[in-house]
């Protein structure tokens, strides 16, 4: 990946909806180079999906948490991972090393959901506690930048 796959990476972050001609635009390429630079990124996984941000609160989502799940065995098997992705309300879910086996990202509607949702990890094979810290305001979310920690976000 160069510097051009970059621009097309920070482009599209911005505005995914955009042309290939303004893609092209933006980095200095023809539109066909830049719809074949394009494949490429999603052919080799480095561009996993295009997606859309939808604000949480507008759908019902309000309520943020982070779980951490403490486990009296390993969680990074294939059998957690579906029990987890089951949960329609885990956004996240993360293997860590530290006071706990899982990170766990959760949105719901309610403080009363977030309590249910709790109960149903419990329900996950080796689960043995958890300890939850609830967001009261995000100042901001970001995608990963396309270039490396040090470099500039913006050519």
């Amino acid at each position: 990946m160069d510097d051009l796959d970059r621009g097309l990476l920070a482009a599209l972050q911005r505005d995914a909806t955009q042309s290939y001609a303004a893609l092209a635009a933006a980095v200095g390429l023809s539109t066909a180079a830049a719809h074949d630079r394009v494949r490429k990124l999603r052919e080799q996984g480095i561009i996993r999906r295009t997606t859309v941000d939808v604000d949480p609160a507008a759908v019902g989502r309000g309520v943020l948490a982070f779980v951490l799940v403490e486990a009296n065995a390993w969680m990074g098997d294939r059998p957690t991972r579906e029990a987890l992705v089951a949960l329609d309300e885990v956004e996240e879910a993360h293997v860590i090393a530290g006071p706990a086996s899982l990170l766990v990202k959760i949105r719901v509607g309610t403080t009363e959901q977030l309590q249910a949702s709790l109960r149903r990890l419990f329900e996950v094979d080796g689960v043995t506690g958890t300890q939850t810290v609830v967001v009261l305001e995000s100042f901001f979310e970001r995608p990963p930048h396309p270039y490396p920690a040090g470099e500039p976000a913006t050519r």
